[in-house]
């Protein structure tokens, strides 16, 4: 059976990461954008990691500009654009597609893991993932659910495995 363990993505400096790397942890993913009305959102992605990182969260930002275009900027744009305005800490990935012929095979399997309102597609930028220790999924979250509602799963996936 597949898990997060068995994918690998280019962080933002162009280096594969093996997500194995992240066995044994709470993981949620987000795809994010930088020019979103949800952007606001990574000030609480990042006080979630800084909270729960220390219990075994890590939270994965995955940049997708397939939604009106709202992350065009290249690697070096997103990472100031993250740590000056939000003072991201988290790690950050390359930009990657969600849906379409493109998709990412991280988020093929997340789509496929959990299925949102309107099916497996990817509805909009900061829809979010959570994945227990194990590496299976355990829930999706809509792109308007704020991390700060997401508390009560995390700290279950966190007291689990």
């Amino acid at each position: 059976m597949t898990t997060l363990n068995d994918f690998t993505a280019s962080s933002l400096t162009g280096q594969e990461i093996n997500l194995s790397d992240y066995q044994g942890k709470a993981v949620l993913v987000v795809n994010t954008a930088s020019t979103c009305g949800l952007t606001p959102q990574y000030a609480g992605l990042e006080k979630l990691y800084e909270q729960y990182e220390e219990q075994g969260l890590v939270v994965l930002g995955f940049p997708c500009n397939q939604f009106a275009r709202q992350e065009a900027g290249d690697a070096a744009e997103i990472k100031e654009f993250c740590q000056i305005n939000y003072g991201v800490t988290f790690p950050m990935f390359a930009k990657i597609e969600v849906n379409g012929s493109g998709t990412h095979p991280l988020f093929q399997w997340l789509r496929q893991a959990k299925s949102g309102v309107f099916g497996n597609r990817i509805k909009w930028n900061f829809t979010k993932f959570l994945i227990g220790r194990d590496g299976h999924v355990i829930k999706r979250y809509a792109p308007n659910t704020p991390p700060e509602k997401i508390k009560d799963d995390i700290e279950a996936a966190l007291k689990t495995g």
